[in-house]
């Protein structure tokens, strides 16, 4: 089951305007299709993956914890298997 977020351009506006807090996140094609899912901070993230162009699109969702995230991405993981 996908977050259930809008897809972002993954560009410098979406690093900017993602939270610097802990999340959930997934990396999309240009069609949205599903390629990746992670946990962390979410702009120390989205900074890395677009300077080394890992994806076309993202969208996130943020926890309160790093822990909250890690399980939620595992969760998340094992539903889109």
């Amino acid at each position: 089951m996908p977050l259930q977020k809008p897809w972002r351009d993954l560009n410098r506006d979406a690093v900017s305007s993602a939270p610097d807090r802990p999340g959930v996140y997934e990396f999309g094609d240009g069609s949205g299709t599903v390629q990746a899912v992670d946990h962390g901070v979410l702009r120390d993230e989205l900074k890395t993956a677009l300077a080394y162009g890992d994806a076309d699109r993202v969208r996130w969702t943020e926890t309160h914890t790093l822990e909250q995230a890690r399980e939620l991405a595992a969760d998340h993981r094992d539903r889109l298997e």
